[in-house]
């Protein structure tokens, strides 16, 4: 039997016209009997901090008094085998000429890299349950794309590789707020940002515990903490 997969979903600053030059999509990926074993873990270590297991872990939460938190959910998430990381960095969104492209505008280029954000988490032999967190009202139809174009690409038609898309809220979510911290660090660093001590704690953290400095593509087969930095002349010319 194919064993099947959770993978949780975000983004940072994916807009087109936010005023943000960097964007980053990411994702936490475990087996699906782990899953709730993980999440429980995750809320035992809130409640370590003196928080209620519901309290909801945001990269933009993190504060210099709060930092042993984060702190304890990054060590966590490095010595915990089950769980892995991938994100796909965009430098300078400023760089992009849809124009250049027949028929390519902000929204078909941002599922090529969701796409090359999640192509090589995926093995033919097992399966796959995505869950994105819901941004805006325009969630349903990019995440019936978004499921069209993964599926179509790896010609899994009758959707027994790629199982389902779906969103969720991130509050009920324990690895999708892993996601967005893990996420949310690696912006932070990429914008060039340095103000807040707690978030340069973690980032320094994810930095030892990976041994990779988070700003440049790693090898294409890390599975712990995958990066890829995408930059405009690799793929528009």
């Amino acid at each position: 039997m194919s064993e099947t997969f959770n993978v949780y979903c975000d983004e940072s600053c994916h807009l087109e016209n936010d005023h943000q030059r960097t964007m980053v999509l990411g994702a936490v990926w475990c087996p699906l009997d782990k899953t709730r074993e993980i999440a429980v873990r995750l809320r035992e270590i809130k409640q370590k901090h003196g928080l209620s297991p519901h309290f909801e872990v945001k990269w933009t939460k993190v504060s210099p008094a709060g930092k042993a938190l984060y702190l304890d959910l990054v060590d966590y998430f490095f010595d915990d085998d089950d769980l892995n990381f991938r994100a796909l960095i965009v430098p300078d969104k400023t760089l992009l000429r849809h124009d250049a492209f027949p028929g390519q505008d902000h929204d078909n280029w941002y599922y090529k890299m969701y796409f090359d954000m999640l192509k090589v988490i995926f093995r033919p032999a097992a399966r796959y349950r995505i869950y994105l967190d819901i941004k805006d009202t325009r969630g349903a139809r990019k995440t019936a794309k978004l499921h069209e174009v993964l599926c179509n690409d790896r010609y899994d038609f009758s959707r027994q590789v790629i199982e389902r898309l779906q969103l969720v809220h991130s509050h009920e979510i324990e690895q999708l707020q892993l996601a967005d911290l893990l996420i949310g660090a690696i912006a932070y660093l990429t914008r060039g940002l340095e103000g807040n001590a707690g978030k340069m704690a973690i980032i320094d953290r994810i930095r030892r515990r990976s041994g990779y400095d988070l700003t440049r593509t790693t090898l294409l087969r890390e599975e712990k903490m995958n990066i890829f930095r995408w930059h405009a002349a690799e793929v528009q010319g």
